[in-house]
């Protein structure tokens, strides 16, 4: 079995900033810290350098991706539809503070970006988020598909329904008064908008995705 990859951990806002060698070193700087910014990095030199630079410039960008699957599997897939556009969701602990956003495929512009909720799991986040792309693509009379890398999620959206078993607390007041509007969306509304699984092993991380652990 191939060992697990070394990554070091860039905190631009947390209880402490810095570099961080270890994800529960990471965690400990962004547990309970509003706004918390962080993402995860492959090399030392590479989570310095990030240091010094903003955040924002930082967040869907991987390094180069390269493939595990055959030529004749990938010939297969194809390449992505860069008429779409990308959603994500990232959750810091399950539940933990939660945001998600969604992107243009091909450039990675950020379309809309909510969070973070203090008490959410990441299959509420990436639901929300397609719901919020369809809303989006429905008001924009597009014709882009719209590419997730959640199955659970759109089962969820296909059933109009949240079928998580967090339950409703003071401290997730807000993300399920959202979870209620999506749901009560989805139920009123008709879409012709194609959702489609991001084929994540041929083609890397999803554009949207926020590049953490």
């Amino acid at each position: 079995m191939a060992s697990k990859k070394k990554k070091y951990y860039t905190v631009w806002k947390g209880h402490h900033t810095g570099v961080f060698e270890s994800w529960n070193d990471c965690k400990a700087q962004i547990k309970d810290f509003q706004g918390a910014q962080y993402k995860s990095f492959t090399t030392f030199k590479a989570a310095k350098e990030a240091l010094k630079g903003n955040y924002k410039d930082y967040i869907g960008k991987a390094s180069k991706f390269k493939s595990e699957l055959s030529t004749e599997q990938l010939k297969k897939i194809g390449q992505p539809n860069y008429n779409s556009i990308s959603v994500d969701a990232a959750s810091s602990g399950n539940p933990g503070k939660m945001e998600y956003r969604g992107v243009d495929t091909k450039t990675k512009k950020q379309l809309f970006i909510q969070g973070p909720f203090e008490e959410g799991t990441n299959n509420i986040g990436e639901f929300l988020a397609i719901v919020h792309g369809l809303a989006l693509l429905k008001n924009n009379h597009s014709d882009r598909i719209l590419y997730t890398d959640s199955r659970t999620a759109i089962s969820w959206v296909k059933k109009k329904n949240c079928n998580t078993k967090l339950e409703r607390n003071n401290k997730n007041k807000a993300l399920f008064e959202l979870i209620d509007r999506a749901v009560d969306w989805l139920k009123k509304n008709t879409y012709k908008t194609v959702i489609v699984k991001w084929e994540t092993k041929a083609w890397g991380e999803i554009p949207a995705d926020f590049g953490r652990k």
